[in-house]
Parts: C-alpha cells; sequence; structure tokens
C-alpha cells in the first residue's frame, strides 16, 4: 500500500481484530472501528505502535447506518481506503434455537450482517473503479459455524456467517472487474474472548475434534488476512478460506 493507503478493520480493539490492526506490517497506517469500550482500544494503540504500526481508533457502530457513515468520514480525513476488514461481530449468546428471543436476533443480524453489508458498500464507493478510486481488497471474517450451523448453541450467528459468506461469493464476482478483491476467512475455535461463552467442559470437547488437537491463535487469522490483502494472493478473489486446523 502507498503511504497515504489505510487499512481498515472494523471490530479492531480485541480478539481477532486487535491481531490484524497489530500485525499489519512495519509502515503500514490502519483506522480500526470499535464501538464502546476506549479503553480497549487505546491498548490496541499502544500494542501496534510498538511493532511500528500507526493505528487510528474510530468509535463507530457498524450496525448503525449513521455511526457507521461518520466513521467512514473520519477515515476519509486521515486517508484513503485500499483494505477493508470486515471483522466486527456479536455471537447473540449461547441458546437453542427454540430459546432465541427476537431481541438477540435483531442484534446479531443488525451487527453481523447489516454491519459488514454496509461497510462493504462504503469501501466498495471508494476503491472502484467504476467510482474514481484506484481498486482494493476486502476480507470478511465469517466462521466455521456458517458449515456447521453450531447446534445447541448458535444457530442465530452461524446464519449470520452464512450470509458473509454469501455475500463474499456474490460482491466479488460484481466488483472483480472494478479492481476489487473479496474474500472471507472462516477461523475455528480461536482463542479469544469468544470462548467464554461455553464451559470448560464445552471448550475441550470442541478441541478434541480439531485434527491438529488445539485451538488457533488470533495470529494465526491475522497472517492470513495479510497475505489475501497482499500481491502475493493478487489472483484470488471469491474465496472462502478455512483456518481451522483440519475442521
Amino acid at each position: 500500500m502507498a503511504e497515504q493507503d489505510l487499512m481498515l478493520v472494523t471490530g479492531g480493539s480485541r480478539g481477532i481484530g486487535a491481531a490484524i490492526v497489530q500485525l499489519a506490517g512495519n509502515g503500514h497506517r490502519v483506522a480500526f472501528f470499535y464501538r464502546s469500550n476506549r479503553t480497549e482500544a487505546q491498548a490496541c494503540v499502544r500494542a501496534a505502535a510498538s511493532r511500528g504500526v500507526t493505528a487510528t481508533m474510530i468509535q463507530a457502530d457498524v450496525g448503525d447506518e449513521a455511526s457507521l457513515l461518520r466513521g467512514f468520514e473520519a477515515v476519509d480525513k486521515i486517508g484513503r481506503i485500499r483494505v477493508l476488514v470486515n471483522n466486527a461481530g456479536v455471537t447473540g449468546g449461547r441458546s437453542r434455537l427454540e430459546a432465541v428471543s427476537a431481541q438477540q436476533l435483531n442484534e446479531v443480524l443488525r451487527v453481523n450482517v447489516a454491519g459488514a453489508f454496509l461497510a462493504a458498500r462504503e469501501a466498495v464507493k471508494r476503491m472502484s473503479t467504476r467510482h474514481g478510486g484506484t481498486g482494493g481488497s476486502i476480507v470478511n471474517i465469517s466462521s466455521g459455524a456458517s458449515k456447521s450451523g453450531s447446534p445447541n448453541s448458535w444457530i442465530h450467528y452461524a446464519a449470520t456467517k452464512g450470509a458473509m459468506d454469501t455475500m463474499t461469493l456474490g460482491l466479488a464476482r460484481e466488483v472483480a472487474a472494478e479492481g476489487i478483491r473479496v474474500n472471507a476467512i472462516r477461523p475455528g475455535v480461536i482463542a479469544t474472548d469468544i470462548q467464554n461463552d461455553r464451559t470448560p467442559e464445552q471448550l475441550q470437547a470442541m478441541i478434541k475434534m480439531i485434527p491438529q488437537g488445539r485451538m488457533g491463535r488470533p495470529d494465526e487469522i491475522a497472517r492470513t488476512v495479510l497475505w489475501l490483502i497482499s500481491e502475493e494472493a493478487s489472483y484470488v478473489t471469491g474465496g472462502l478460506f478455512d483456518v481451522a486446523g483440519g475442521l
């Protein structure tokens, strides 16, 4: 990326998002959206700086269109977006489908689906050669749950990630001739706060199912993102990449 070009990571203050921000590459400029935890976002900025990465924190709720648009306006003031990592997401809480409330469902759809679509829309407006841009790359952080369906836990969450997979396939074809590549990563069981929704027994049972016999690390997802946005992946678009230890 050129000096004025930016990578934007939604949900970038913790977990996989923070790993992407902090490992963005020496000299790269990064902006990230955080929803509410300013202290956590500030810690991410400091951690990125310790690795030679300049990161700018921007408060924005991706599922709120007005908030999202304000966030993109802030990004426009500091550089030209060339990479979007659609990472922001919520699980909606562990629940069998029979116990899912309309409130849970609305929230997970608002953030994970509407938020990802709206962020991609704004990125395309800025990157597409059709709109005077110079191209770019979008990486959607999906989930292995989109394949398994996550019965007895997160069917509602899994369904939102299935929507993200479908959006990836369609958008990749829609903007391929406009200089934009679109791919998705489907992480497996990753050592982040999301695992706090499982009991230790449930987590161990999940780990036993993984052929590599361990959880993944956030940096392993981040490094896959960095490959996908690099010139080494210049002919890769419309891909759904499982980074899940063999699952």
